[in-house]
């Protein structure tokens, strides 16, 4: 089966690595290099690393959908008569001429247990709403966004304070699993599509920098949430503190929201009589630590404020 790939970031690697390994992939489409650090050079997509370490053309359209870029793809896709396109966050739509293409059509690996989470931003939405469960799902492609009909899903449980880079990771690894049987129940004519109840759906918006603030007056199941899910920030000492790891903690104190209740294990004072412990932070102008190693160089007063 020759395939064609599409992706972009770290998500989409292990599923082209397994299919670089297990089948024919005539080319990988990928977003356009970006400028990156105080130099701005160029910076390659993970995807395209991988892609070019495996010897796989790498193609980079601008666009899907219009002008000169879309064309030329268009017509080097109908050159090739790929017989399946095969995406994973790649990050452009696909128009409707792409989609009818191959003869088992396209393929999307998404991040979460469609109907539900549909959209750029699945994992953290799924741990931002607290969700105990997610997965993967396999679908046809349609114009639509993530509407297509289901091939394959796989769950997985998440584990109470798991964080989205782990998850993530998991997902990831679940995809690469998927793909191959996918691909051969489309071949052999065994999957049988589901159509997705639009009734369920929900959809993953692109996080916004603000929706990681700490606002110490919620609830800590709240903050905990906002911490697994984007990496939460406040203020130490004038300087911005990211909150990568927390877990809640029983509070019997009625301190002021904010403050911290606990110098030894850096536990602040949250909403409705409850708190949150800090497990691994990172100081502005300094690397990303664990909290027990944090407070050897930062010592911590007790009743100190944070966010200011």
């Amino acid at each position: 089966m020759k395939i064609v790939f599409m992706g972009t970031p770290e998500f989409a690697v292990p599923c082209l690595k397994k299919l670089a390994t297990n089948t024919e992939v005539c080319a990988v489409f990928t977003q356009p290099d970006k400028p990156n650090g105080r130099k701005m050079k160029l910076q390659f997509s993970p995807v395209k690393k991988t892609a070019l370490e495996h010897g796989i053309s790498v193609i980079q359209p601008k666009s899907l959908k219009k002008g000169e870029d879309a064309e030329k793809a268009l017509e080097f896709l109908k050159k090739i008569q790929p017989d399946c396109i095969v995406v994973a966050a790649y990050g452009q739509i696909l128009p409707k001429e792409i989609l009818v293409l191959p003869k088992y059509g396209c393929i999307n690996v998404h991040a979460s247990l469609l109907p539900k989470y549909r959209g750029a931003a699945p994992i953290q939405h799924c741990l931002l709403n607290g969700e105990t469960e997610t997965g993967i799902t396999i679908m046809q492609m349609a114009e639509g966004l993530d509407t297509g009909d289901m091939l394959m899903q796989e769950s997985i449980s998440i584990g109470e304070n798991e964080i989205a880079e782990e998850l993530h990771d998991r997902l990831a690894l679940l995809g690469a699993e998927m793909i191959l049987p996918a691909l051969d129940g489309l071949r052999n004519g065994t999957l049988k599509p589901e159509k997705q109840n639009d009734a369920e759906s929900c959809y993953a918006s692109m996080i916004r920098k603000e929706m990681s603030a700490l606002n110490f007056h919620q609830p800590a199941k709240e903050l905990h949430r906002i911490i697994c899910a984007l990496t939460g920030f406040t203020r130490l000492g004038g300087k911005r503190l990211k909150v990568i790891r927390s877990q809640i903690e029983n509070s019997e104190t009625t301190a002021p929201e904010g403050t911290v209740i606990d110098a030894k294990k850096m536990i602040i004072q949250c909403g409705e009589q409850t708190a949150l412990r800090f497990i691994e932070v990172q100081l502005e102008g300094s690397k990303r630590m664990p909290v027990s190693e944090f407070l050897k160089g930062k010592r911590l007063e007790l009743g100190q404020q944070l966010g200011e």
